[in-house]
């Protein structure tokens, strides 16, 4: 086993895989790794977006490459992480982000809806977890990073399959940091509050409508700030970026709500 401490690797030594990289959180990250110089392989269901986005880090003078991922489909997500080592080498990095989420009650919701919820974000991610972190314990380093949601603080109904598929996530990265300690290999949970992604824009608006207004009234959606996809990432970066003998075990990332306006005070 290698014990190489992680100070002595440059980011161009560690190759970074970013899932859900088409957009939003995950594309945010991809370009923030770029350009601290990995080499990054941005998977996700939208090849297209990834290629654009790629083309774009790499016009930068960074690293960067497109593979289609599906994480609903076993196969292709070991066609996948194939791919990545052929293109960059050995991972050091997964920041695991791609996620699926859908309105659906406890009580309601088909129970088709739940499996691919569970499919996609338990998994799936589980898969891809086990192809590339086994060479990274072999190597003794790197960095698991698990990109969630606050509502593991904050369960929102409406969406109970999602909150579900998370919850399941957050056991299984529990027992796989107790799994790996001694071995060099950090695991982290980022989770973002309100961002400004594309997650839930096809949703129906008189879905989404009222569902806003019940977190609002429950107190769960506080204010209307929202932080932007880079904010998350800069998070995303700071755990890979940690020290040697240093992990992030959860960092929980929100929106700073808006000042509150004074009244103006009357002369007397």
């Amino acid at each position: 086993m290698s014990t190489t401490p992680f100070a002595d690797l440059p980011p161009a030594d560690r190759p970074v895989v970013v899932t859900g990289a088409s957009s939003g959180i995950g594309e945010a990250s991809a370009r923030a790794l770029a350009a601290l110089g990995h080499p990054v392989v941005l998977g996700a269901r939208r090849t297209e977006a990834c290629e654009r986005i790629a083309a774009e880090i790499r016009d930068a003078g960074a690293t960067a490459y497109a593979v289609g991922l599906d994480l609903g489909d076993l196969a292709a997500i070991d066609s996948f992480a194939k791919q990545a080592e052929e293109l960059v080498g050995t991972i050091d990095v997964l920041v695991s982000n791609a996620g699926f989420v859908q309105p659906g009650e406890v009580l309601t919701a088909d129970v088709e809806l739940l499996e691919q919820h569970l499919q996609i974000n338990v998994v799936g991610t589980r898969r891809l977890v086990q192809l590339l972190g086994a060479g990274m314990v072999s190597r003794g380093h790197g960095d698991l990073v698990f990109v969630t949601s606050e509502v593991m603080r904050a369960p929102r109904p409406g969406i109970a399959l999602y909150v579900t598929s998370k919850y399941a996530v957050e056991g299984m990265v529990s027992v796989l940091a107790l799994e790996l300690e001694g071995t060099g290999v950090r695991v982290s949970t980022v989770r973002p509050g309100a961002t400004m992604t594309e997650m839930g824009w096809d949703w129906d608006p008189e879905v989404t409508g009222p569902l806003y207004a019940d977190w609002q009234r429950r107190g769960i959606q506080r204010h209307d700030n929202f932080m932007l996809p880079a904010d998350v990432a800069a998070a995303v970066t700071a755990v890979v970026a940690a020290p040697p003998g240093v992990t992030f075990r959860v960092l929980e990332v929100e929106p700073l709500a808006p000042p509150i306006t004074q009244p103006e005070r009357t002369n007397r």
